[in-house]
């Protein structure tokens, strides 16, 4: 079996920022009253201020969790749950482009009733999720349906992390500038993506070092299916600013999507090198790129570094990826060892039936002494 037969899983979440819609009138709130519970909230700095970049909302229902949309450029967030979305179904809360309500003008009162939705959320938490930070969960439990407030989520950095998602380069930005990047913000929220490129391309004009500008650029090009355009935006922003990480975790998933795997290589070493200690999931491209490669030894490493980094074993596909390089240099008692884990991280994969198959036949080599070590 070899190596370049096997599919990698990439390990990193999307990126990519979700719509706004318009907002529900007075009107059509009366008549969802029954069936649809609003939420709103705001995700802030340890300081207070707005977060570098749109964060995730993920709510959690017995440990299994489904997004819920995203803040806007201020850090405001709302969504709704309708009475038929009972955290694994299709309801209200999973629409593509979910609406976003004004829940200032939400009514009045609430109808006190047992209801599908008050039950749907008795077990549910809200996180918020941005690379480089935690947050504690929020509860979902309501007591009625209609509408309730949140409060503010907030984001505590981690280690370093929040320094490289933040581009230094954005405090020296002129204010013409940063007037045409909020409005690309605005237009990206929108899935605006010719309107937002106008207007990102409008921001790095007037001030080229504008790294996070540039970034944006990248996404809203990425969006209209423009990956030659985005790719050259993302490596403007990683010149703009060299200490900033953002632009090397897209160029290496693209590169990665596409299977150069000596663009992959590069990107993540340029990624790990700004921070070694906080991105697991750079190690693991960097492992599959070198592995692709034929650098086993240089791959092996990686995976290592990789494992040693995720202290909550919170990227399964290291094990596996270890797995398969150590297979490949026969070291085949290790090897199962690594699957094992594998598979108790992630019983529920889609490759897990094929892995355990595999674990079987490795197990054979081992107990027939095929196994060696160098």
């Amino acid at each position: 079996m070899e190596l370049r037969t096997l599919v990698f899983a990439a390990a990193i979440p999307a990126l990519s920022v979700g719509a706004r819609g318009q907002d529900l009138s007075p009107t059509e709130q009366m008549g969802s009253q029954e069936r649809v519970t609003y939420f709103s909230g705001t995700v802030a700095l340890e300081d207070g201020s707005a977060p570098p970049d749109a964060v995730l909302l993920q709510r959690v229902c017995k440990g299994i969790a489904r997004d819920q949309g995203w803040t806007d450029a201020k850090g405001h967030f709302s969504f709704k749950v309708g009475r038929d979305d009972h955290g694994s179904g299709t309801g209200d809360a999973a629409e593509s482009t979910p609406r976003a309500p004004d829940l200032d003008k939400a009514l009045g009162y609430t109808m006190e009733l047992s209801s599908p939705i008050t039950s749907a959320l008795r077990d549910c938490e809200l996180q918020a999720v941005l690379a480089g930070y935690r947050a504690d969960r929020v509860s979902l439990t309501v007591a009625s349906v209609g509408a309730s407030s949140l409060g503010t989520i907030v984001l505590h950095p981690l280690s370093k992390v929040s320094t490289l998602t933040v581009s230094a380069t954005t405090l020296l930005a002129p204010a013409n500038a940063r007037k045409a990047y909020e409005k690309g913000l605005e237009a990206i929220h929108a899935r605006k993506w010719d309107a937002a490129a106008a207007e990102f391309k409008k921001a790095v004009q007037a001030y080229p070092k504008f790294a996070v500008a540039w970034y944006q650029l990248g996404e809203a090009r990425l969006g209209s299916g423009d990956i030659a355009g985005a790719t050259e935006a993302w490596r403007e922003s990683a010149k703009a600013d060299s200490k900033y990480v953002k632009p090397w975790e897209r160029l290496t998933v693209l590169a990665d999507q596409k299977q150069d795997w000596a663009e992959s290589e590069k990107s993540s070493a340029a990624w790990l090198q700004l921070d070694p200690d906080d991105f697991p999931g750079a190690w693991l491209f960097n492992a599959i790129a070198r592995a692709r490669l034929g650098r086993l030894d240089e791959a092996e490493h990686s995976a290592r570094e990789g494992l040693r980094v995720d202290k909550d074993q919170k990227i399964p596909r290291l094990s596996y990826v270890l797995g398969l390089i150590l297979m490949e240099k026969h070291k085949f008692v290790e090897s199962a060892e690594c699957f094992r884990n594998y598979l108790k991280l992630a019983p529920n994969a889609r490759d897990a039936a094929a892995v355990r198959q595999q674990l079987v036949e490795f197990e054979k080599m081992a107990a027939a002494g095929q196994s060696h070590t160098p």
